[in-house]
């Protein structure tokens, strides 16, 4: 008898279709074609397990499987149920009348407990695209599925369940999860807040304007400043997700298998900050099977480079098109896939080996030219990608020992949601501009020119400290922010003063020693 029985298979962070055939005749053998990976393969000894277990048999017949369409690579455990349930439909013991109207993916165990896969999401949409009428995954991805809107979203614990289901046997509890009332309700659970740093001032408003404009930041000062600190804070201040934004990240998360079980959707801003250790493949993504990298699953939110020049200098300039670009291609011999990538960069660094270039208090031990040196591990383009570099010293005790609170990051987020919802009006009619870091040349001379005073500053501040040439455009980015963030539809002489103050390290005296 042959049956069909519908799956998926992610690539990238969407899902496609695919059937299983299967066909049960005179014989002995067992057959499973489609290009299946060795987990594919493997699925024969699992299957014939939980059949057992549960008290079900593996036909005594010749079982051909085919899982179409047979050029894409099927890979992982996920096939275990879709493969046991077509085997029992195609060998009577199982009705097939419901087949047709439900997609099913799952990992079986020997005992016939199905567990938990990846992209159950990516699955869930795709399901709902091809107008299936219901999906049936492990009881610890249901959640995740549900947050999926017009399918029946079922989840199992055991192979029995399912049998019994499409047996009508048994009646499975519908998952149904109120997508729009869960993400609005966890929008403001964050760990850390503003409201906890004392001190630094203006170190807090430098970021405060980052996340206005959405622009690069490096933070430069001795150990014990305060800058991890802040940077864990940054996502408290960020404006919140729109529920596109947190499908989009939730997908990216779901396919890596970063999803908790008790996570339907995510509601907060990613916060993703790798060991300097890391490896090329595992920032951008990749591998024999693609999985996303860091600058991925930061998709939406926030990339911390702690320690900036330790990273390996290859790992750094792999960085360079995903900024520029908010996407990453992969591409094998047979296919390619794309995982999006627009996230914020922060980063920090010790000003010097020792850590204590430039501190009031502390000398510094490095010998002559170290401290250049140790600034050139970060190539020139990256760091031209970079808008705001702020210096930052230590908090002094009096600070440090103040029992009053400081700004919370509720009252900074407010400011900056004013801020980005100027952006959004002024780029409106852009697809590929959303906020003042991304503005182009031509937008640049449209929004951000300031008049004749303040070109004056920035010509005498041009000359007096020896700024590049790339760091002109970056200052006029970051100075139409500070005006939105005042409000001013001009970018006026003040606003340019400040953004000249974050331009630390394009000063050519500044590593000097």
């Amino acid at each position: 008898m042959l049956v069909k029985v519908f799956g998926a298979a992610v690539q990238g962070i969407n899902a496609t279709q695919i059937t299983i055939e299967v066909n049960c005749s005179k014989g002995i053998k067992f057959m499973l074609v489609g290009l299946p990976d060795a987990s594919v393969k493997e699925s024969h000894e699992r299957i014939i397990s939980a059949l057992q277990v549960n008290g079900y048999k593996f036909p005594r017949q010749q079982v051909v499987i085919n899982m179409s369409p047979a050029d894409i690579k099927k890979e992982g455990s996920a096939y275990d149920l879709p493969l046991a349930i077509g085997v029992m439909a195609a060998s009577d013991s199982l009705k097939t009348d419901k087949l047709d109207h439900y997609m099913l993916m799952g990992e079986l165990s020997l005992d016939g407990s199905i567990l938990p896969i990846k992209g159950a999401l990516s699955i869930a949409i795709r399901a709902r695209e091809l107008g299936f009428k219901g999906l049936i995954v492990p009881k610890k991805n249901a959640k995740e599925a549900g947050v999926v809107n017009n399918l029946e979203v079922y989840g199992v614990e055991s192979i029995t369940e399912v049998v019994d289901f499409f047996n009508n046997d048994l009646e499975l509890e519908r998952i149904i999860i109120d997508t729009r009332a869960e993400f609005l309700n966890n929008q403001q659970n964050f760990e850390f807040n503003f409201s906890d740093v004392k001190g630094q001032e203006n170190v807090k408003r430098a970021i405060e304007v980052a996340a206005a404009g959405g622009h690069n930041i490096i933070m430069i000062g001795p150990p014990g400043a305060g800058k991890s600190m802040m940077a864990k804070r940054l996502p408290s201040i960020l404006p919140p997700f729109t529920l596109h934004e947190a499908l989009e990240t939730t997908k990216i998360h779901s396919v890596a298998g970063k999803i908790g079980t008790d996570t339907s959707l995510m509601c907060i801003r990613p916060f993703r900050a790798p060991h300097h250790t890391i490896s090329d493949v595992a920032m951008v993504g990749g591998g024999i099977y693609p999985q996303p990298g860091e600058i991925s699953l930061a998709h939406n939110g926030v990339l911390f480079l702690d320690e900036l020049p330790e990273f390996n200098r290859s790992v750094l300039e792999v960085l360079r098109q995903p900024l520029e670009d908010r996407s990453i291609s992969i591409s094998r011999s047979k296919f390619t896939v794309e995982y999006p990538s627009s996230f914020m960069l922060v980063s920090s660094m010790n000003p010097c080996p020792c850590g204590y270039f430039n501190h009031p208090e502390k000398q510094c031990v490095c010998p002559q030219g170290v401290v250049q040196r140790y600034l050139n591990k970060i190539s020139g383009p990256l760091l031209d990608r970079i808008d705001i570099q702020i210096e930052i010293v230590p908090v002094p005790f009096e600070k440090i020992s103040n029992s009053g609170t400081a700004e919370d990051s509720s009252s900074i987020r407010e400011r900056v949601i004013k801020a980005r919802a100027i952006q959004d009006e002024r780029f409106k009619g852009e697809h590929t501009v959303h906020y003042n870091a991304q503005m182009t040349s031509k937008l640049m001379r449209k929004y951000a020119t300031p008049d004749e005073d303040g070109l004056q500053l920035l010509k005498i501040a041009m000359d007096r400290f020896n700024l590049s040439a790339r760091a002109y455009d970056r200052i006029l980015k970051v100075s139409r922010t500070i005006a939105d963030l005042d409000s001013s539809e001009k970018v006026l002489s003040k606003h340019l003063a400040e953004a000249i103050n974050y331009r630390n390290l394009d000063r050519e005296n500044w590593a000097t020693k």
